[in-house]
């Protein structure tokens, strides 16, 4: 009676155990996987239906659900969270962190190269936003000349990439986004202001 009665006891505290294990453990970082999956499909869901200031609060809960130590889910969340930004008129925000993110990847050997080119495409359309904003605004040649000139270059670098790998539509595009950005710094002011303004 006593060996059953403490194989028993045995039994539910490997269970107890277990659960322990689940909610503290391992299991943590799967809830918060859970929870970070639900945040982008809401926010996927935001961007369809056009709600953008949504889909960036959404974007934003999921980054802060995501488990540690997942950089790589990190950055994809953190480009598209930049994308909807500009799309919700938060182009300075989007501007500062594609900035930054394409920074961190360029010097991270082991980045995504796709997410890389992405968030180089990204990052070079908010400079050419930023670029017709602040001609507006009467900022200097000084100042609005350096944002257009990188976003030129940056536009150049994924065309030639993606003649490399065989992708004549993304070269197309990147060389139309070429031309728009040497078009727009060779514009004269006055017949700037006489254009609506491009749409992100």
């Amino acid at each position: 009676m006593a060996i059953r009665v403490l194989f028993l006891t045995g039994w539910l505290l490997l269970g107890v155990g277990a659960a322990v294990a689940h909610w503290f453990g391992p299991g943590v970082d799967g809830r918060k996987l859970d929870l970070a999956a639900r945040h982008l499909r809401t926010a996927e869901k935001a961007v369809a239906a056009e709600d953008y200031s949504s889909a960036v609060e959404e974007f934003g809960l999921a980054l802060k659900a995501l488990p540690e130590g997942r950089g790589a889910e990190a950055r994809k969340i953190r480009l598209e969270k930049a994308k909807a930004q500009m799309l919700a008129r938060q182009l300075p925000e989007a501007h500062s962190e594609l900035r930054t993110l394409v920074d961190e990847m360029a010097a991270d050997g082991g980045a995504d190269p796709k997410v890389l080119a992405d968030a180089r495409s990204a990052q070079a359309n908010s400079q050419y936003y930023m670029t017709w904003l602040m001609r507006l605004e009467g900022q200097n040649r000084d100042v609005w000349e350096p944002e257009i000139e990188s976003s030129r270059q940056t536009y150049r670098l994924l065309a030639e990439q993606a003649d490399k790998r065989g992708d004549a539509t993304a070269a197309a595009k990147h060389r139309e986004d070429l031309e728009s950005s040497i078009r727009l710094a060779r514009l004269e002011l006055s017949e700037l202001q006489g254009l609506p303004l491009p749409s992100q």
